[in-house]
């Protein structure tokens, strides 16, 4: 199977700390990174891109020191190595006029208030990675016991079907 980044941005290291916790048991099958700000989550980035281990999830806060979440969100969207990365907004303090904006401009793919129950987190992101391992590996069967068994199935077998239409 090919390696994935899920990459968790928040200025609060208790904050991240708990998301870190919470998506633990991804860890087996995917690249798990924290990082504290914008600057540093982008050296994250860059290391990764340089590894050829695409991004796959990206978890960010909204309010934090330098460039916002929603600001950074956006920055990804528009480059080539990321914006078909999955996009969750992690936050308790965006307002309705910046969730717009991320939505519209971000193709923000999940809104998660704070707090948030660990469970939730852990199959919001399952959901997510499921969306983008459909959407962007040839190999879909390692993912199934990995991510939504159900989901991944289904699409193998669109798959078959698109095929046999050939």
């Amino acid at each position: 199977m090919n390696k994935y980044l899920i990459l968790c941005v928040d200025d609060e290291r208790e904050v991240l700390d708990s998301v870190l916790h919470d998506l633990s048991s991804l860890e087996e099958n995917f690249i798990l990174e924290a990082a504290e700000s914008v600057d540093e989550a982008k050296e994250v980035l860059a290391d990764a891109i340089a590894d050829h281990i695409p991004l796959a999830l990206i978890l960010c806060d909204h309010i934090m020191p330098g460039e916002t979440g929603i600001d950074f969100l956006i920055e990804l969207q528009h480059q080539s190595e990321t914006t078909r990365a999955r996009k969750v907004l992690l936050t308790g303090q965006a307002g309705l006029e910046e969730t717009v904006q991320a939505v519209n401009n971000a193709s923000l793919d999940y809104y998660i208030s704070k707090p948030w129950d660990g469970d939730q987190l852990k199959d919001i992101a399952i959901d997510q990675l499921t969306t983008y391992i459909i959407d962007n590996e040839k190999e879909l069967m390692p993912w199934a016991r990995v991510l939504d068994t159900s989901r991944i199935m289904t699409a193998l077998s669109d798959k078959r079907l698109t095929l046999s239409d050939i």
